[in-house]
């Protein structure tokens, strides 16, 4: 690369960032399209609209309500991946739309849930709402190339008996869907649907096409619900714990780009840059996506700097081995860019896979999570990879070419990690046993309950308090929520304003009678309120059993895909098998912590546990990608433990710095958060801690465990012994024979060293 055009990268590189970080920070425009203030944030941290049904039947079966939610939860989604649908008492449901303000606006697109039914010509109902599964609208090319646009209809095992008798007497005849009352389409019957899933045609645009299918599905509930109440609510964590987060984040970013300076020097300068781009573009893609943040998406975003911090750590630990090894800074960096690649792609890619299968499968949480999981992955390989090449390069042109600004790899002494396995692997078995045993001692002692389930997933109470004074939203976190908290013992308090009135809504774990009394009390006493405008009610977990079982379903399928993945990549299925136990290991060593700190286990749980999943898969394909490296060429049983030390050591630097850097960012997040910020990043510090350890000290020597068929050969000694013998009978065949003890002949000789190294050769096969 020439200098003058060295000179133009550098130059255009910090004219992108600054209009980058202009456009994040004020914006484009009067409007400031692009700006981080325009960025849709969910109920948590900004508000939006909640609105109460009820069902206009009078008791209404537990399987009525359980199935109306999750119907409900699934049409909302098309406000905000993290909306939320949970019961309150026996007949009514919530609805919690987060980043929007105009209530009248949403129930005007929501519609009110009315009743759905299919008429043939005669009027007789051939179909009923609750037949209809699923109900999508798109656009689809037909056999002639055209564009049409459709509904594709799925329906209930007794929706698909009655669809194939219905059309079977009605073809050539419409068919009406008939919504409370009215007709909105009538489509023809073409032929007998018999396979439980039908498409309807003839829509003049995809709008059209989507208008029908939002009307199948709420029209498909299984009761009839009529609204009640709306409101526009403030955030439930409060200006507090945005204004920290966001606090947090800066000093966070800032310490991890001194400390990468202070570690790589000029390639660390260029990894501050690549970060800071990473958060700009992050920032605007928000934006540009329409992406509702809330704080399992900051976990995702947090995620996403750690793995760019880590790609660039690969890089540059690279190229200082390469300088080590005494070739040119040019060709030292071309090098590390090509020989770390594969680290970044793979472990990267192997995320990515998993949050594609969260996106597609999951719900709520788990959809916001891995939407900006997704996007953070993109972004920080296109930094990493793109953006910090081009400017190394550049700077090599323009003249930073002296080995002292890129630094030499020390070398160390190779440690003997798998020589400790059976040290590991009982620590770990240890740990893991915790997560049981704490459990089952907490289900069936004090609360009863094996982990300490908050409101989303086990229900609550809301109070419902109406005050003297329009109370802010600071005022409530510094003055309502510690009294609560005292109250109730409970950490994980949820206090929303409803906007325009001096109400407050507090949701709480369940209180028993004496807890509500108490509270009631403690409300009059410390803010003088009017008991009587005090009311509570019991409320549903917001995490319905249906999503829960989503998000189960969604993680299973991404880490069975994650192992194809890698088998793929890795051709050996116990690379795959290793990593995927190694990430059981996490799960299960920060279950254990939930378990036994009694931390609250609600949205964040699932959050926490998926972040910690793709933190560690990363980790470890690191690790994998050096041993697949180093393997290259080796064909004898005995130099494996040595290669999976080696190839560990090589790689101890990067798992150390990665998880600094990324623990930081947690770290600050926590020192500064407010309680339930707190209740978020603690577990996650855990997670990163764990994931680090299983990945240094677990998959590489359970792989090789794994590779030496658990440690023995055929006869049962173990390989290791094996090799020693190995060695001390080939010193003992190369010493002088003791007297009386008869030599073979050296023919003999010759022909038995062939046949024992044909047949260790044959073994590694």
């Amino acid at each position: 690369m020439k200098k003058n055009r060295g000179v133009a990268i550098l130059v255009l590189t910090v004219l992108i960032l600054a209009f980058l970080g202009y456009t994040a920070a004020v914006g484009i425009g009067p409007t400031g399209t692009g700006a981080a203030k325009n960025i849709k944030t969910g109920l948590d941290l900004s508000g939006g609209v909640s609105i109460t049904y009820q069902a206009k039947e009078e008791n209404p079966s537990s399987e009525e309500v359980s199935d109306t939610i999750y119907k409900l939860q699934k049409r909302v989604e098309q406000y905000s991946t993290e909306a939320q649908v949970y019961q309150e008492g026996d007949n009514r449901i919530n609805v919690e739309i987060p980043g929007v303000t105009d209530a009248n606006q949403i129930l005007e697109d929501l519609g009110k849930p009315g009743s759905l039914e299919f008429q043939d010509s005669a009027g007789n109902v051939v179909l009923e709402g609750s037949d209809v599964a699923d109900a999508e609208g798109g656009a689809v090319q037909n056999q002639s190339g055209n564009t049409e646009y459709v509904v594709n209809l799925t329906l209930t095992d007794s929706g698909k008996t009655k669809f194939a008798e219905a059309t079977k007497e009605n073809i050539g005849q419409s068919i009406s869907i008939i919504y409370d009352g009215e007709v909105i389409s009538s489509p023809v019957v073409q032929a007998e649907i018999t396979g439980g899933k039908a498409e309807i045609n003839g829509m003049g645009s995809v709008e059209e096409a989507k208008e029908l299918a939002s009307y199948i599905r709420i029209g498909s509930l299984g009761l009839e619900l009529e609204e009640i109440r709306s409101s526009v609510v403030a955030a439930q964590l409060g200006e507090e714990a945005i204004s920290t987060s966001l606090l947090a984040a800066a000093i966070g970013l800032v310490i991890v780009i001194v400390f990468m300076i202070i570690v790589y020097r000029v390639p660390g300068v260029v990894a501050g840059i690549a970060l800071l781009l990473y958060t700009c573009i992050m920032l605007i893609s928000l934006n540009a996506f329409d992406i509702t943040l809330t704080l399992p998406g900051i976990a995702g975003i947090v995620l996403g700097i750690g793995m760019a911090v880590d790609a660039n750590v690969i890089i540059y630990a690279r190229i200082k081995e390469e300088i080590a090894a005494g070739i040119s800074v040019r060709s030292a960096i071309k090098a590390g860019f090509q020989k770390a690649f594969s680290a970044i792609f793979d472990g990267n890619i192997t995320t990515l896979i998993a949050s594609f299968v969260l996106m597609w499968m999951g719900s709520g949480t788990v959809k916001g999570f891995a939407y900006t999981l997704a996007m953070g992955i993109v972004i920080s390989m296109f930094t990493a990879l793109v953006v910090s090449r081009l400017v190394v390069n550049a700077l090599y042109a323009v003249g930073v070419r002296d080995e002292k600004f890129y630094g030499r790899a020390k070398t160390g002494k190779c440690i003997d990690f798998v020589g400790k396995r059976k040290i590991f692997f009982t620590v770990s078995l240890i740990l893991i046993l915790c997560a049981p045993a704490a459990m089952l001692i907490h289900a069936n002692t004090g609360d009863n309950k094996a982990l300490n389930y908050s409101l989303e997933f086990s229900g609550g109470t809301t109070t419902n308090v109406t005050f003297n004074k329009d109370m802010s939203i600071k005022e409530i976190d510094s003055e309502v929520t510690p009294v609560v908290e005292e109250v109730t013992g409970d950490k994980n308090v949820q206090p929303t304003k409803v906007v325009g009135t001096n109400q407050v809504a507090i949701k709480t774990k369940t209180l028993t009678v004496e807890q509500r009394d108490a509270l009631n009390q403690a409300l009059v006493e410390n803010f003088d309120v009017d008991e009587s405008l005090i009311s509570s009610e019991n409320i549903s977990a917001t995490v319905s059993s249906e999503m829960r079982r989503d998000a189960v379903v969604a993680v299973i399928v991404a880490t069975i895909c994650m192992l194809l993945y890698i088998w793929l990549r890795f051709k050996d299925i116990r690379f795959a098998s290793s990593a995927v136990l190694a990430l059981l290991h996490d799960v299960l060593v920060v279950l254990a912590f939930y378990a036994i700190a009694r931390i609250s286990v609600g949205n964040t749980f699932i959050a926490c546990m998926l972040t910690i999943v793709g933190y560690s898969i990363n980790a470890t394909i690191v690790i994998f990608d050096r041993i697949r490296e180093n393997l290259h060429g080796q064909r004898k049983v005995e130099d494996l433990a040595n290669v999976v030390n080696l190839s560990i050591t090589q790689t101890l630097t990067r798992s150390i710095y990665t998880s600094f850097t990324t623990f930081v960012m947690v770290f600050v997040l926590y020192f500064l958060g407010v309680s339930s910020i707190q209740e978020f990043a603690l577990p996650l510090m855990v997670g990163i801690v764990c994931g680090a350890y299983s990945s240094v000290c677990i998959t590489g020597a359970l792989w090789m465990v794994m590779r030496n068929g658990l440690g023995r050969k055929k006869n049962g000694a173990p390989a290791a012994v094996t090799a020693g013998n190995a060695a001390v009978k080939t010193e003992k065949a190369a010493a002088p024979a003791k007297s009386g003890q008869k030599q073979p002949k050296k023919k003999n000789r010759k022909r038995n060293a062939m046949k024992a190294e044909n047949a260790e050769v044959k073994k590694e096969s």
